[in-house]
């Protein structure tokens, strides 16, 4: 029987994640780091019967203010760029890890943990993924959003995560939130006066951070290979908010300034019932 197997994965100070869930960036304790499915070997393993829309991956030598169109490659493969990370700078992600059984099992017994405390504050959990980084020493990963719930689970080596306030329009704009959530790249243009906005994190291995949806942040990884799984989900309220920043978008692309999200709850009411119609007109894609 493994350690993992006799407490709970993760732990969770019940008073903080009422306080700052989808609020504020917070750290909790992991039980994880020596878990069979995490180490390298069964990674690499993984990594070849994911399907090939299933990994991303390219050099470690990119900037906080990358290009997504001007990402350096190694040249290597997938399973070269495991076997190799310690000696060849390379960042690498397994997305939707949960399509194989074992993931899926340690996904569900991590977020039925989550959903005890967050069920009370965002209701409904769906669309549980998980995603496993793999990274070399010292390698970047830029300045982004990402439109889930996520929880990040530091396994193998440290990094330091710097996350920034969704609400902060000096960071963040409507219309940058409108697009990440219409189909444009993650990445985000980083400018050096932001910093200050921000919250460093530092991860060791056991332990994790909450990004609240579609808060910016950076990662930057200490000085060895550094393996962090990522778990994240939906709900409604989340759902619904997507809904009516993509119609805000389609406002915006005909010239309008929309009422951004939040300000007014009866045009926020009015345009997710409008874009529930067109949905199921097939007017609009899901």
């Amino acid at each position: 029987m493994t350690q993992t197997q006799n407490k709970n994965l993760l732990e969770l100070d019940a008073n903080a994640f009422a306080s700052n869930f989808n609020k504020n960036g917070f750290t909790v304790k992991h039980n994880l780091v020596n878990h069979p499915l995490l180490a390298l070997p069964r990674l690499i393993e993984l990594s070849k019967v994911l399907p090939a829309t299933s990994v991303e991956y390219n050099s470690g030598k990119v900037g906080i203010n990358q290009d997504p169109n001007a990402t350096p490659r190694t040249g290597l493969s997938i399973e070269e760029t495991l076997r190799r990370i310690e000696e060849e700078s390379s960042w690498l992600v397994l997305k939707n890890v949960e399509q194989d059984p074992e993931y899926k099992a340690l996904l569900d017994a991590c977020l039925d943990e989550i959903q005890v405390h967050s069920e009370a504050i965002a209701p409904g959990m769906t669309k549980r993924e998980a995603f496993i980084f793999v990274s070399s020493a010292g390698s970047t990963t830029p300045y982004h959003i990402d439109p889930e719930y996520n929880f990040l689970l530091q396994i193998r080596g440290t990094k330091s995560m710097c996350v920034f306030n969704e609400k902060d329009r000096v960071v963040l704009t409507e219309e940058q939130i409108e697009n990440s959530l219409t189909g444009a790249h993650r990445n985000l243009t980083f400018k050096d006066e932001f910093q200050e906005r921000g919250i460093i994190f530092d991860l060791p291995p056991g332990v994790g951070l909450h990004v609240p949806v579609n808060a910016p942040h950076w990662v930057k990884n200490g000085n060895e290979v550094s393996i962090s799984l990522s778990i994240t989900f939906q709900n409604p309220s989340n759902d619904r908010r997507r809904a009516i920043y993509q119609f805000n978008a389609g406002l915006r692309k005909r010239g309008l300034k929309p009422t951004p999200f939040g300000k007014s709850p009866l045009r926020d009411s009015i345009k997710f019932n409008v874009y529930r119609i067109a949905r199921r007109a097939k007017l609009v894609r899901n």
